[in-house]
């Protein structure tokens, strides 16, 4: 690997682009793929533009066969993010598990009482009013955003935001009545049919979780099978 083309791997890698690296496992020549732009020895065909969207979603390399050729597609995609609005007791649980599944994960909540390094130890700590920290954080394809405030003073501002953005999963605590309610307060604010549709509500999975801990269990079994839901798509 040249030292430019090396140089290049590592700055996409530090801005958290989504990277692909294509080798030729023939002749050794590559290409590297960089959120939609390519630069090296390689073009990139529709073949190879369907494999770089498939290893980037699945998180694993593979190896592609196009005329007579033979192709290693190695992803960098950016790390997993978890955006959780709200410190509270289900946030207290959700937030080992989500580490321990390699997620980089952000508490928002300007109650500073509640988002403290005590309850929340070596955990990121946000303190600003929920629709200003969304934006500066900018959920991504990789993002998935959790509120559990239970106050619309809260979860909305922080919801608008991230239906607007590229966020993988969004999802609200709540029971089906409080969700109807919440619909209709983010119609009124904007948002379209299709935006709201985004939002899982009443949040996780249907395990019949009643405690924190278990609510957190299922909001993680959710995210998780979203998260890889293309790949095990693929695999059927």
């Amino acid at each position: 690997m040249k030292k430019d083309f090396l140089d290049s791997l590592i700055a996409a890698k530090n801005a958290k682009h989504p990277t692909v690296v294509i080798t030729d496992l023939d002749s050794g020549a590559q290409t590297l793929w960089i959120d939609g732009s390519s630069s090296g020895d390689i073009n990139i065909s529709p073949v190879l533009s369907e494999g770089i969207d498939r290893t980037l979603r699945r998180d694993k390399g593979e190896t592609l066969d196009e005329s007579r050729k033979r192709y290693f597609l190695q992803p960098f995609p950016p790390p997993k993010r978890m955006i959780v609005v709200g410190a509270v007791h289900i946030a207290q649980s959700l937030v080992p598990m989500a580490k321990l599944s390699g997620y980089d994960v952000t508490i928002i909540d300007p109650r500073e009482a509640f988002a403290s390094e005590a309850r929340f130890p070596g955990v990121n700590l946000n303190h600003s009013w929920p629709d200003e920290a969304m934006t500066d954080l900018d959920p991504d394809r990789r993002t998935a955003v959790v509120t559990l405030t239970h106050d619309p003073k809260l979860d909305d501002p922080a919801l608008t935001v991230a239906l607007r953005s590229n966020a993988f999963y969004i999802g609200s605590l709540g029971s089906k009545r409080t969700h109807a309610k919440r619909l209709e307060r983010l119609r009124g604010d904007g948002l379209t049919e299709v935006e709201l549709g985004r939002i899982n509500a009443p949040i996780g999975l249907d395990i019949g979780a009643v405690s924190p801990a278990e609510i957190a269990v299922s909001i993680m079994g959710e995210i998780t099978a979203i998260l890889h839901a293309p790949a095990q798509r693929e695999a059927a």
